[in-house]
């Protein structure tokens, strides 16, 4: 009998943000779970995955490497691995493994590893990547760090912190601007880390089959004709301007926020033609696979009668044979790109140009 797979969160957000007070949170709950706790301190200090005894059940590993990326993405495979040989040995016990970032991490390679590292995707599930964002300072952080806007874009939850202490009107301009951003991530307000277990763990949200979620919001603001590109839309490349008007312009000094990362959503009742769809997504992964965050769909395949549940990171993608329509159901594509500058229009173009001729 094959041995379930140990899921992995990544909590990540920017410095200050209240990552530590969620992971405390979370390791102090009486939840009766065994987390092993790869913690990713920033600076010379700390002691490279030496096991730290703490006062609870959870096993801690630091990596003093300053950051996770790409250059020490071995790094984690390495201690990834070291702790999978002790749990076979029976040196630890634990359930699940959360990897929390430094605050000036960039998600993607993290997420990488274990798509590209057969070995841990194997052992490992990746389960989501829960992204903590200060809701006083949110719009100042997302200006002028890059890093914290990466952070949104690779998002499976966002909870938003310190909201008791920030302008409500300046709280409800920060979320529309996070959905703008990151449609498919839920966003919930927490008060020092204090959040039901349920909404951080066992979100399975790089699982294929998972519910594509994205805020109905976000639909609506789109224009009616939206999915049928290249109808004189090439001017809402950068949809910024017009998606913020109707605030309050006198509350603060942020409302033309020209994100470098942004999402659109592309929807059509017409079904793909699936030699046109897989040799345009792998040209344009080839052309824009570092600005392409997350993208995932339910896809509606020429001759098939199932759904095809499709999902990509970076360069990476993966497809799975989804449940088949419902009798009463009208099958149709709805896929949901996130990325940095992305061509919006051109790519809509060039999905709109896979369908399947009538």
């Amino acid at each position: 009998m094959t041995e379930p797979q140990v899921p992995v969160t990544v909590l990540t957000g920017f410095l200050g943000a209240g990552k530590t007070t969620l992971l405390n949170r979370i390791l102090r709950e009486p939840h009766g779970r065994k987390i092993a706790v790869i913690e990713n301190e920033f600076g010379p200090e700390g002691v490279d995955n030496e096991l730290l005894v703490a006062d609870t059940d959870e096993q801690i590993v630091e990596m003093n490497n300053g950051c996770i990326c790409c250059t020490v993405r071995g790094d984690l495979v390495r201690i990834l691995n070291d702790l999978k040989a002790k749990r076979q040995r029976g040196e630890l016990a634990f359930e699940r493994v959360i990897v929390e970032t430094t605050g000036m991490a960039n998600p993607g390679p993290v997420t990488q590893t274990f798509f590209m590292d057969e070995g841990i995707g194997a052992y490992y599930l990746l389960d989501a990547v829960i992204t903590v964002v200060d809701a006083k300072h949110g719009h100042a952080t997302l200006d002028a760090q890059p890093e914290a806007q990466n952070q949104v874009g690779f998002a499976d939850r966002i909870l938003l912190t310190k909201t008791d202490i920030t302008d409500a009107a300046e709280v409800a301009s920060l979320r529309e601007r996070l959905m703008r951003m990151n449609p498919r991530a839920p966003i919930k307000s927490v008060h020092m880390g204090e959040i039901p277990i349920a909404e951080v763990l066992d979100i399975r949200g790089f699982n294929l089959n998972a519910i594509l979620e994205i805020d109905p919001a976000f639909l609506a603001a789109e224009h009616p004709d939206a999915a049928r590109a290249g109808q004189g839309h090439d001017h809402h490349h950068h949809d910024h301007d017009h998606e913020h008007c109707d605030h309050d312009h006198g509350l603060h000094h942020h409302h033309h926020h020209d994100d470098a990362i942004g999402a659109f959503v592309f929807q059509s009742k017409r079904p793909f033609d699936p030699a046109k769809l897989e040799d345009y997504m792998g040209a344009l992964t080839q052309v824009y696979g570092q600005d392409l965050l997350r993208y995932k769909g339910v896809l509606f395949m020429d001759g098939s009668p199932r759904r095809m549940i499709f999902q990509g990171v970076h360069m990476l993608m993966g497809a799975d044979v989804g449940r088949p329509w419902g009798r009463d159901e009208a099958p149709s594509s709805k896929l949901v790109f996130i990325g940095r500058n992305l061509p919006k229009a051109a790519i809509l173009k060039g999905l709109e140009a896979c369908l399947a001729r009538r």
